[in-house]
């Protein structure tokens, strides 16, 4: 493949075929990488909770992020700050054990924030307030000390 060009799917979009390492890095072309998670994928709300959870305990908040960017991409209007906090989070954790303290603990502080409405109701037995109380406690972390460990930071997603 010739790397000056972009990676383009057979629409013609651009999309990066490089393989990524299970934070979402990209690796050299060639290189074995995580397998990535196929977009636009309708999952209900128990199944994307499932995937998710796997994903953050095995390390890989970067992949997790991708399925909750799903389920805000195709869930219903009044739910999509959920999906989107959710996101957030797990991204915010990828930044974090990226070594982007800043970035980490503003995603990790934005994700809390947009779940905040949420906090009250827990749909899906999500678990709104402890996810919170750890997206803060860890950006308090991430700003003062040494990059995270992803999966030994994964958060329990259902109480």
């Amino acid at each position: 493949m010739n790397e000056m060009r972009r990676d383009r799917d057979a629409e013609g979009r651009a999309r990066n075929a490089r393989p990524r390492d299970g934070l979402g890095r990209p690796l050299p072309y060639g290189a074995p990488g995580v397998e990535r998670q196929p977009e636009g994928v309708v999952r209900t709300p128990a199944e994307t909770l499932r995937e998710a959870q796997r994903l953050l305990d095995a390390g890989m908040p970067f992949h997790a992020h991708e399925v909750f960017e799903d389920a805000w991409k195709s869930g219903p209007e009044d739910e999509r700050e959920l999906w989107r906090g959710l996101a957030q989070l797990a991204v915010g954790l990828t930044h974090s054990a990226r070594g982007n303290t800043a970035g980490g603990a503003r995603l990790l502080r934005r994700g809390a924030g947009a779940l905040a409405p949420f906090a009250g109701a827990g749909p899906y037995g999500i678990a709104v307030a402890a996810l919170s109380g750890w997206a803060r406690e860890l950006a308090v972390r991430v700003e003062s000390g040494p990059t995270v460990d992803a999966a030994a930071e994964a958060p329990c997603l259902r109480g």
